[in-house]
């Protein structure tokens, strides 16, 4: 069984969408004997940020350059979604929305000839964890409410534009321990990092168990 991760924070010690993942990873290869795990870490080595453009452009222009480079990267992407049989994306919240290198990695593959706007969901239905973690507190009623451009739109392309059998395990108030200001949500931060990683080991089990039936 196979495995696709990829991680976005620019952070490894301390990150808290990686420490998630890690969970949700040690969940599923506990129920594989011999698993496979494939990676992809955008935070410590992202994309070119011109890649999109220089691909995109051809479809407007035919006097554009070609451009074989950023087109075997999206084959490249692509391959690695195709080949897993499950996934786990860890993303974190930056600035109240999706760090830049995880957008250049969806609209690259959005121009993937199978898995993009006009292709025919070849890994629907296939199960994902999504590991999220936000620094602030974004929930009803909160001075932030609404300012999370980040989760519903990972929900919307991994969801419904891929067709993913999506789970989210969340961590939010992350940077309680180490604002000052934010010191009286110590004890909600730590509630929503033992809760995110309880969900993490139960989805990644989950989704491991889901593999094994489908086999």
């Amino acid at each position: 069984m196979q495995l696709f991760r990829l991680d976005a924070s620019i952070r490894v010690a301390g990150s808290v969408s990686r420490a998630l993942a890690d969970t949700a990873e040690h969940a599923w290869r506990a129920e594989h004997a011999d698993p496979v795990v494939t990676r992809r870490d955008l935070g410590l080595h992202p994309l070119p940020a011109d890649a999109w453009a220089s691909v995109a452009r051809t479809g407007f222009d035919p006097e554009a350059p070609s451009a074989p480079e950023a087109a075997a990267l999206i084959t490249e992407l692509g391959a690695e979604l195709l080949s897993a049989d499950a996934y786990l994306f860890a993303v974190p919240l930056y600035n109240w929305s999706l760090p830049a290198h995880v957008k250049t990695w969806i609209d690259l593959l959005l121009l993937h000839p199978d898995l993009g706007l006009r292709g025919d969901q070849p890994i629907a239905g296939r199960p994902a964890v999504l590991a999220l973690s936000r620094g602030g507190g974004y929930g009803p009623g909160t001075p932030k409410e609404g300012w999370d451009h980040v989760t519903p739109y990972l929900k919307r392309i991994l969801g419904e534009v891929f067709g993913l059998d999506l789970h989210v395990a969340e961590a939010e108030l992350t940077l309680a321990d180490v604002t000052p200001a934010m010191a009286p949500l110590r004890g909600l931060a730590a509630e929503s990092l033992r809760n995110g990683h309880a969900n993490a080991a139960a989805h990644g089990q989950r989704v491991a168990e889901l593999i094994r039936s489908a086999a």
